[in-house]
């Protein structure tokens, strides 16, 4: 019989703990960052100051979870992906079975949250139900039910995760009904208790797609979007509040309330309303030199491209790849799929051009808006709630690893204009 996931990570857990113990111990005074002012008021851009093992983004390669680079994971799917994400291996036959059935078991959710989603305005923010959705199950928070008996603080990772497994296990269910409340789609449609997360999500939208192609493509949206190291906003939020002990439902519903940001979780959509802006200004697809036109006036007037450049990356999005490589197996001929392999053959050599641009390649929402518009899903603001389906993942998986060794509350210590001057002005 496998080992739980509570076993394995019991393993896992003792070794992080003397390893990170041991290291601190001997090299905690090692320097390794240098703050400049720019980096201060600039958003902490390249600051070394966080610790996360689930993933890394070197600004040459890309996404890299677990050690295992993007293009090579395209094939797994949410269950696999999040076994990695918490334990750092992918899980052999009977790991995997194993832990389906631990989120299988909790994956009904419950019927309280209908109530509270179909109360709610019926012009509400889909992440505006999301986030009131995860928030509204807190009391079914077991850390913060033990910890108000006295939990010992070496068992505080146990109830994390027991959190994460609940909150993911039941995210697919509460983000398909928020697509049909929202938008009028019908009846609820309820989990079917076999189902693996993607496919049981795919059956609760209702929505129908040629053979498995949109599945296909759900999966690899839930490994695409799953994390991305500690500093992004809605992981750094998300970290930051569980360092307070609050627990996952709180954490991670403040963590979505940063993804629902325009610079964060919604680009994707604006890449897309602009592409399909220059489809509309052209009636159908734009040749490369309309393109170039379009691109020039854009920029010219002062605004940027969506989906192109990134605060980390200085080579083409992986991410973007794998689903251009999807795009180019299911519907090659599509006409936005053609615009947005168009505006690539075209965009990065003019923005090459510009000196201030550091990274003129397209990011993951130069591409995947336009997925998920192939398929029917046409309401924009629905697209950051499948976002935040997939990220769950990581930001629950770093909420356990930070649980299990210990880390402290997040307090970094700011500073003021005068004594910023004052370093700078003798």
């Amino acid at each position: 019989m496998a080992a739980s996931i509570f076993d394995k990570m019991e393993e896992k857990v003792a070794l992080w703990r003397s390893d990170m113990a041991a290291f601190v111990k001997e090299h905690g005074e090692h320097k390794v960052s240098d703050v400049t002012i720019n980096q201060v008021m600039g958003g902490l851009r390249g600051v070394n100051g966080l610790w996360c093992d689930t993933s890394v983004v070197p600004k040459d390669q890309g996404l890299i979870i677990r050690g295992i680079p993007m293009k090579d994971l395209t094939d797994l799917n949410g269950v696999e992906i999040f076994y990695l994400l918490l334990t750092g291996e992918l899980p052999t036959k009977e790991e995997y079975e194993e832990f389906q059935i631990a989120l299988k078991i909790r994956k009904f959710v419950p019927h309280y949250v209908w109530d509270i989603l179909k109360a709610m305005p019926k012009d509400s923010h889909p992440m505006t139900m999301l986030s009131m959705a995860v928030l509204s199950m807190q009391k079914e928070s077991c850390f913060a039910t033990n910890y108000e008996k006295g939990i010992n603080k070496t068992d505080f990772w146990r109830c994390t995760l027991d959190d994460a497994l609940n909150i993911v296990a039941k995210l697919p269910s509460i983000a398909a009904a928020i697509y049909r409340i929202r938008f009028n789609k019908g009846e609820l449609i309820q989990p079917d208790p076999d189902m693996r997360l993607a496919e049981d999500f795919v059956h609760m939208l209702g929505i129908e797609a040629p053979g498995d192609e949109f599945l296909s493509l759900i999966k690899l949206f839930l490994v695409a979007h799953s994390d991305h190291e500690g500093g992004n906003v809605s992981a750094f939020t998300s970290s930051v509040v569980n360092s307070a002990l609050s627990d996952l439902y709180y954490s991670v519903s403040a963590g979505f309330n940063g993804l629902a940001g325009p610079l964060h979780g919604l680009a994707n959509q604006e890449a897309l309303k602009w592409l399909l802006d220059v489809m509309k200004k052209f009636n159908g697809t734009p040749t490369k030199e309309e393109i170039a036109q379009e691109v020039n006036e854009t920029l010219a007037a002062g605004q940027v491209i969506p989906g192109y450049g990134h605060a980390v990356l200085r080579v083409v999005d992986p991410r973007f790849t794998a689903f251009y490589n999807f795009g180019k197996v299911h519907f090659p001929e599509d006409p936005l799929f053609k615009t947005v392999y168009h505006i690539y053959e075209v965009v990065p050599d003019i923005l090459k051009k510009i000196p201030k641009i550091q990274n003129p390649w397209p990011n993951v929402d130069a591409i995947s808006g336009s997925m998920l518009y192939h398929y029917g899903i046409t309401e924009f603001s629905y697209y950051t709630v499948m976002f935040a389906l997939s990220r769950s993942m990581g930001l629950t998986a770093q909420a356990v690893m930070n649980r299990a060794v210990g880390t402290p509350i997040v307090r970094p210590k700011s500073v003021t204009t005068s004594w910023l001057k004052s370093q700078v002005i003798k």
